[in-house]
C-alpha cells in the first residue's frame, strides 16, 4: 500500500509543486480545476447522455404541464407524479458516474488534506503528540520511549491513559526546519516527522498510520508504523490551516468542493456533457 500512495503522492506533488509558492490559493484552485475537469470526463464516459437528456426533458415538460393546468386538479397529480418518476430516472443515469467518480474524489481529498489540513509549528509552539495502541496494547506495561532531537523539546513525562490506550507527550518547537521524532522500545525504533516553520505551503502528514489497510489509505503521508509495535496511530496535533479570504477563515474542504462544481457546470457546454 505504501507504494500506491507514495506513486499517487509523487503525481499529485508534480501537479501542486509550480503553483505552491504563491500561496493556498492558487493550488487549491488549480486542483479544484483539474478535479472539475476530470469529473466532466467520468460523467460523460460513464453515464447514460441520452437518457439524462431526455429525463431532463420530461421534467420540463411536466413542470409546463402544471402551469397550463393549474385549474384541473387531476391533470396537476398526475404530472406531480411524472415528474417524480423522471427524477428517480433521472437519480438513476447519474448514479453510476457519481459511484465511479468516488474512488478519484478520494483519492485526491486525502492528497489535499496533506497540504491544506494542517499548518506546520511556529517557532515557540507546542502540540501534543499522541500514540494509540491496536487491540491488545498496554500503554502501562510497554516500556516504548520517545527520542526528540535538537530542535523538538519534550516538555512533559508519558501520560499513559488506561482507558484510551494512548499515551501523551507534549513537545515544544525550538527551531524551524524537518525534525524526527524518534519512538524507541527495546531495539527497535519507529520516526515520526514535525514540521516547523513558517512557509506558506508545506505537505504536512499530522497522523502516522498503523499497518491496517483503511487507515494507510486515509493517511498516506508516511510509512505505517511497523505491525511488531501493535500501534494503531502516532499523531501530532498540528494547528489546523483554513483559507483566508476576505478575513474570514474558511474550510478548505468546503472550498474546494464549491471550487470544483463551479468549474464543471462552467465547462460542461465545452465538453458537451449532459448533467
Amino acid at each position: 500500500m505504501w507504494v500506491f500512495n507514495s506513486v499517487i503522492g509523487t503525481v499529485f506533488d508534480a501537479i501542486v509543486w509550480p503553483v505552491r509558492g504563491l500561496g493556498p490559493w492558487p493550488v487549491m484552485i488549480e486542483v479544484s480545476f483539474l478535479t472539475g475537469l476530470l469529473m466532466l470526463v467520468i460523467f460523460r464516459r460513464t453515464s447514460n447522455q441520452d437518457g439524462i437528456r431526455a429525463a431532463k426533458n420530461r421534467i420540463k415538460a411536466h413542470l409546463l404541464e402544471l402551469r397550463l393546468y393549474k385549474d384541473s386538479l387531476a391533470q396537476q397529480l398526475r404530472s406531480q407524479g411524472r415528474i417524480l418518476a423522471a427524477n428517480g430516472r433521472y437519480i438513476g443515469y447519474a448514479l453510476k458516474p457519481m459511484l465511479v467518480m468516488i474512488v478519484p474524489v478520494v483519492l485526491i481529498l486525502v492528497q489535499l488534506n496533506l497540504w491544506f489540513g494542517s499548518r506546520p509549528l511556529r517557532v515557540g509552539e507546542s502540540a501534543l503528540v499522541k500514540l494509540k495502541f491496536a487491540e491488545g496494547g498496554d500503554p502501562l506495561k510497554t516500556d516504548l520511549r520517545l527520542e526528540a532531537p535538537a530542535g523538538i523539546e519534550v516538555e512533559t513525562p508519558p501520560l499513559r491513559i488506561e482507558d484510551e490506550g494512548e499515551i501523551d507527550w507534549r513537545v515544544r518547537a525550538r527551531s524551524e526546519g524537518s525534525h524526527v521524532l524518534v519512538f524507541r522500545s527495546g531495539g527497535e525504533t519507529f520516526t515520526k516527522s514535525v514540521l516547523v516553520g513558517r512557509e506558506r505551503m508545506m505537505k504536512i502528514a499530522a497522523l502516522k498510520p498503523g499497518p491496517g489497510l483503511t487507515d494507510q489509505v486515509f493517511n498516506p503521508g508516511e510509512k505505517p508504523v511497523p505491525g511488531s509495535f501493535s500501534v494503531a496511530s502516532v499523531e501530532v496535533s498540528f494547528p489546523a490551516r483554513k483559507m483566508d479570504l476576505f478575513g474570514l477563515g474558511l474550510p478548505w474542504l468546503v472550498v474546494y468542493f464549491i471550487l470544483s462544481i463551479i468549474i464543471g457546470f462552467a465547462f460542461k457546454g465545452v465538453f458537451k456533457v449532459e448533467i
